[in-house]
């Protein structure tokens, strides 16, 4: 593609829907208060989906099928580095960091990869859009550093300050360890998906594959809580599970037809979407920094349109 290649009107609309089940999913995990049982759900969820789906269509071209492999791999570990990290700390901490320097690191490596190359107007727009999640993430981290100070100064416990601050840079760590896997499989994706000739199976196919694995990988030791988590939890599976395999399938779509690095970014409007929620929905405060996030991101989608 040449540095000209858009964001077509119907690319743009369709990322952006991805990008709110995306968020639509992240919040279910929120409101249920478990995010790591309910991911082990919502991966087996999808797996199952796949496995329903997958006979009803025509097979991924066999030049693709090493890259369904690869992006199996690459996902197992992204969903073992998100458990280490949200057991290292916080939601809120881990995944603006993960997400809004993923998009940087494909837009990176995108060109001698995969042959795209993205216009002045489309990197601007891209910055836009990470620099709004990268600020969603030092929010949070003031947030957390400010809840620190004060219980120190309530309690005197400079050990627990420095646990505090070990965890936090323990969780720093594996968010970026994690944005580098994503942006692994977002680019072995955007190229094998361009290869398949069937975009929804090879979707399909790496969620079988990735479900199963990560199911093998979490279920022992687990099964007895997990069962527990599903009885009182019955909507996880079936709606997170429909809501990540569409989230991806529309953005492995789209990455056949606009940059991959341009459809990487455009996915990090989950963050507005996600904010939407946590207002209207979670009815959680929204200062006025993240709302300054959230103008970056919503401008940077927009100028993602026009460039």
């Amino acid at each position: 593609m040449t540095p000209a290649s858009a964001v077509s009107a119907p690319v743009f609309l369709a990322v952006l829907g991805a990008a709110l089940l995306h968020a639509s999913w992240n919040a279910l995990l929120k409101r249920r208060g478990e995010p790591l049982p309910a991911t082990v759900l919502v991966v087996a969820g999808a797996a199952c989906l796949a496995a329903v789906l997958l006979p009803l269509l025509p097979a991924p071209a066999r030049a693709s099928w090493a890259y369904i492999a690869a992006s199996s791999v690459v996902q197992t570990v992204y969903y073992l580095l998100l458990i280490a990290t949200y057991r290292h700390g916080d939601v809120s901490h881990a995944y603006p960091l993960m997400r809004g320097c993923a998009p940087l690191l494909v837009a990176v490596a995108n060109g001698p990869l995969t042959g795209d190359r993205l216009g002045g107007g489309q990197w601007c727009a891209m910055l836009l859009i990470c620099g709004g999640v990268l600020v969603q993430w030092f929010t949070a981290r003031g947030a957390r550093a400010g809840a620190a100070s004060r219980a120190t100064a309530a309690h005197a416990r400079d050990a627990h300050t420095s646990g505090a601050r070990t965890a936090g840079s323990r969780t720093t760590l594996f968010a970026l360890l994690t944005a580098g896997v994503i942006a692994a499989y977002t680019l072995i994706d955007g190229r094998g998906v361009r290869l398949s000739a069937a975009p929804a199976a090879y979707t399909l196919w790496i969620f079988l594959l990735t479900g199963s694995a990560v199911c093998l990988c979490t279920l022992r030791g687990r099964t007895r809580a997990l069962a527990a988590f599903a009885r009182a939890n019955p909507l996880v599976a079936p709606l997170g599970g429909l809501a990540t395999v569409g989230s991806y399938g529309i953005a492995l779509w789209a990455m056949t037809r606009a940059p991959v690095a341009a459809v990487a970014a455009l996915r990090e409007t989950s963050i507005l979407f996600a904010t939407a929620i946590a207002a209207f929905v979670l009815r959680e405060r929204i200062g006025r920094t993240r709302l300054a996030a959230v103008a970056l991101i919503a401008c940077g989608a927009i100028a993602m349109r026009l460039a």
